[in-house]
């Protein structure tokens, strides 16, 4: 009998185009070997040209999901990603304080590329006190660390100062993707347990011209995720899950009148392909 892998949950919304979201996160879990589940906080109206419209689902139905989900597999580790409402975000506070799960990476997707909001003040204001403390590692752009941490971030300087902010609203691991400033660098802080500074180290990277990076955060963050539930330490996954996604950016193709989605099984193309002749032929 074949071993069961890991099973990640998905707790994200619908992105029609699939290039973030629920099922961009289950081609990116598959891409890593790891079975996915998931459970939708919000349909929306877009394409690559932007977010049109977001419906958040009821928060019944999300409590509902998880809790059916959690009874019936065990689940190794969660990515969070748009929670859409107030309500939502309360449902998965009860959820994780109730399931307990060993590895928690949180995405706070808080607007859109295209500038759309997609989670209100009060929910935001819930995941700052009530979320962060429950979650293993949080993976915010410099914009969402902004927002968090109630200050400006334009720098790598701010990004530390942000990271510190986040730790004292409870986040114990952050991860501050630094993709859209000038020179791309993502900083990795570890909250210390005597009161001492953070341990902060920073991780530079080469950045990619590309139209095709639609969905890199939630790209990131599960395949965060997934290595964390495979055994890797936070530094070691950080790097592993940056480099899934920067292959996945070059290895993109054309989508769409907008900003495209990254390729997330690009490694189903790298799989060796029988040759012609070793094909047994039909009778």
């Amino acid at each position: 009998m074949n071993q069961t892998p890991p099973v990640i949950l998905s707790i994200a919304g619908f992105d029609p185009t699939s290039g973030a979201g629920t099922t961009a996160d289950i081609k990116t879990i598959a891409a890593h070997g790891c079975y996915g589940v998931a459970c939708i906080t919000a349909l929306t109206v877009q394409s690559t040209t932007g977010v049109r419209r977001v419906e958040p689902v009821p928060a019944k139905l999300v409590r509902e999901t998880l809790r059916e989900l959690a009874a019936d597999v065990p689940i190794a580790a969660v990515r969070i990603g748009m929670l859409a409402s107030d309500e939502v975000v309360a449902a998965v506070v009860d959820f994780l304080q109730a399931a307990r799960i060993p590895h928690v990476v949180l995405d706070p997707v808080l607007r859109s590329t295209s500038g759309s909001p997609l989670l209100d003040k009060a929910g935001i204001e819930r995941m700052q006190k009530q979320l962060l403390p429950l979650v293993s590692v949080i993976t915010p752009n410099i914009e969402e660390a902004g927002t968090l941490a109630g200050m400006k971030v334009t720098n790598l300087e701010e990004m530390h100062a942000a990271a510190a902010k986040l730790h004292k609203l409870g986040a114990r691991q952050v991860i501050v993707t630094g993709g859209h400033l000038e020179k791309a660098v993502d900083l990795v802080s570890v909250a210390a347990s005597n009161g001492t500074p953070p341990e902060q180290i920073e991780f530079g990277s080469d950045r990619l011209r590309s139209t095709s990076t639609h969905g890199t955060g939630c790209a990131f963050a599960t395949a965060l995720a997934v290595n964390l539930a495979q055994g890797k330490q936070l530094q070691d996954a950080a790097v592993l899950a940056k480099a899934y996604v920067t292959k996945a950016i070059a290895r993109a193709y054309p989508l769409g009148k907008g900003s495209g989605p990254v390729h997330h099984l690009f490694r189903m193309d790298e799989q060796p392909r029988p040759a012609a002749d070793a094909v047994e032929p039909k009778h």
